[in-house]
Order: C-alpha cells, then structure tokens, then sequence
C-alpha cells in the first residue's frame, strides 16, 4: 500500500513525483516509446492553481487550453483520444457529476459518491488514465480523489489543475468550501525521450528552491512530507 503523502501545492507535488520516477523508476515499454516506470503513489494536494510559482517557471503554457479542453469539452479533442468531460458529463446519457451532486445533497454523509471513467469492453487504446473520481462531504468541505492508472509525471500538473475546477464546481453546487484533493497514481512515469527536459527542470528548481516549503502534517497523525522526501535525491547523493 502506498503511502499516503500531503503537498501544499501543485508545483511541489509536481517536482516531487518527477523526483519519485527518476530516482525509483526502472526501464518499461509503452505504445508511444520506452518509458521509466515508477512504483505507485498516494498523495494529497492542498492548493492548485495556475498561479503556482512553480508552475510560472516551469510550465508549457501552450498545452494548458489543451489540455483544459480535454475536461470541459464533450467532444474529443485530437491529440487525444477520449474527452474527461464527455465522460464526466454524458457518458452513456448520464451527467455523472449533476448526479454525484444529488446524491450529496441528498445523503450528505454518503462515502457512495463515486464517478467511473471507463466503459466495459472499449477499445484498449480508449481507456483514459483517469479512471475514477470520488467525492466525500466532511466539515463542510469536499474532498475529492482522483484515481489514475497510469500517469506522465513530467505533464501530471496539466491534469490536476483542471481537476480543482471539476471539483470547486461540485463544491459550489453543493454551497460548500474545496477541500483538498487526494490522487492515487498506480504507474507513474516519464518517457523516455522526456528525461533531459526533467533533469532540466529538476536542476533548476533545486538550483532556485522552488518546490520547497515547510512540512505539513500527513492526515491521520502520518507525518507529511519535508524537505528530504521532496527531494530524495539528496539522500541518494550523501549515501
């Protein structure tokens, strides 16, 4: 079971899980070219935003109507080949997050506000990486998790932002505050032909401290992540 982690931000989360698949990933296959494939991650993420300084530095802007698109359009938006937001809002004539809000409304304890992204028996290469979203009511805040197959770490940040808003909809619907959001990721990774940009942005963000910060507490007593675990590069130098 992984454990789970908690980040103040976008941009923290980003350089870490970069940091996890380089320093714990090992050689793996994929259709779009070799990959390093990393064990699976828990983590929470307690700010996002484009705003992020991180994310200021480092980002491609280009990509982010992109891949905004790919959560707020019905339609399949090429390069991709499936729509979050058809999936979201229509999939098999269903407008999952209209119900999901329903249900809370009506049953605001509910732990059943769960949301699938995949259809029985669609084509393999149709199958999208975000296969779940769970949302919960507690304190007046919702939570939400976020659960992916398979993930790219050098572009995950492109996909959590849009999240925030999947879920600061739900939340405004429901006239309560955004809580955090918890992300299970079972194979992180980075192709291959991407290493020297991460290194790229890994060594510039150490050279800057960017992704720095203090630690927070992990939820239920756990110890969240500090310096060492942002960057456990570190360690792997110093021993």
């Amino acid at each position: 079971m992984a454990d789970l982690l908690r980040f103040t931000s976008c941009g923290e989360t980003w350089i870490w899980l970069m940091n996890h698949v380089r320093n714990n990933g090992r050689p793996a296959d994929d259709d779009r070219g070799p990959i390093i494939e990393a064990p699976a991650v828990l983590f929470e993420i307690d700010e996002l935003g484009w705003d992020d300084p991180v994310l200021a530095v480092h980002a491609d802007s280009g990509k982010i109507p992109l891949y905004a698109s790919k959560f707020s359009e019905p339609a399949v938006v090429p390069p991709f080949k499936y729509s979050y937001g058809g999936r979201l809002r229509q999939l098999l004539g269903v407008d999952q997050l209209r119900w999901v809000t329903d249900m809370l409304r009506a049953k605001p304890y509910s732990k059943s506000g769960w949301i699938s992204l995949t259809v029985p028996g669609e084509r393999p290469d149709a199958v999208p990486c975000l296969t779940a979203l769970a949302f919960r009511l507690r304190e007046d805040r919702l939570t939400m998790t976020a659960t992916f197959r398979s993930q790219n770490a050098f572009t995950c940040y492109l996909n959590y932002v849009p999240l925030r808003s999947i879920q600061s909809e739900v939340a405004e619907d429901l006239r309560v505050g955004c809580g955090s959001m918890r992300v299970f990721v079972d194979v992180p990774h980075i192709y291959t032909a991407d290493v020297r940009t991460v290194e790229e942005i890994l060594r510039l963000s150490e050279r800057d401290e960017l992704g720095e910060g203090e630690s927070l507490p992990g939820p239920a007593g756990r110890s969240g992540r500090d310096r060492g675990r942002l960057r456990p590069d570190r360690e792997r130098r110093a021993s």
